[in-house]
């Protein structure tokens, strides 16, 4: 073979190779994804994630399961208001919310006090506003689950804690009067955050609680 065959061999070799790098693969995908998992270990930066969306929203979707007698044993979600501020206004990380025997929710943990808090960047309009649909990864979420623990009414937590919460939701005032509600806070086991492809990152609670917000 001359040279020039050799060169002009050469030469379309290396223009397929470049024209494949432009082509989908999904090796590649899986790749990219791997490697993004990888840079990203950091549980720092979603710790803060978690944070941001549980400070930002005013309310949380929570699962509990039913014991309703015609949604027995299924898994029921149910809308409550919930903070994590002190009484200053900055954010503690520790969920903070009222609940009452009259609805489901409050009925629910007596029974079973395992639930689930799901917080989602769209409840402040941010996903909509880039025009993001709430399901795609990039529309951030965290997933909290945990226990309920009823506070004690005799403690300086109760009275912070309820403090702060009548700051943030002031119908509470109303609440506590007329519907027996009482507040109580989230015993946080595991914390899961998804903002991007790839599949939802676990934060150790530690790292949840010692997350620093810009604000």
């Amino acid at each position: 073979m001359s040279n020039k065959t050799t060169f002009t061999t050469l030469l379309l070799l290396t223009a397929i190779a470049i024209d494949l790098t432009y082509c989908y693969s999904a090796l590649e995908d899986s790749r990219l994804i791997s490697e993004y998992r990888k840079q990203l270990r950091d549980t720092s930066k979603y710790a803060k994630v978690a944070r941001t969306l549980v400070h930002d929203a005013d309310w949380a979707s929570v699962g509990t399961i039913s014991t309703d007698n015609n949604t027995l044993d299924y898994p029921t979600v149910n809308v409550i208001s919930t903070d994590d501020n002190d009484i200053n206004g900055k954010s503690t990380g520790r969920i903070h919310f009222l609940l009452t025997d009259l609805d489901f929710t409050g009925k629910d943990w007596k029974h079973d006090n395992k639930v689930s808090f799901l917080y989602t960047e769209n409840q402040t309009g941010k996903c909509k506003a880039r025009g993001i649909d709430p399901m795609e990864p990039t529309c951030a979420r965290t997933l909290i689950t945990g226990k309920v623990v009823e506070m004690d009414k005799n403690s300086n937590e109760y009275v912070n804690a309820l403090t702060a919460f009548k700051q943030r939701h002031p119908s509470a005032t109303k609440w506590m009067k007329t519907h027996t509600f009482y507040i109580c806070e989230l015993n946080i086991q595991n914390i899961y955050v998804l903002n991007f492809y790839g599949g939802p990152h676990n934060v150790p609670v530690e790292a949840y609680y010692s997350a620093v917000l810009n604000y």
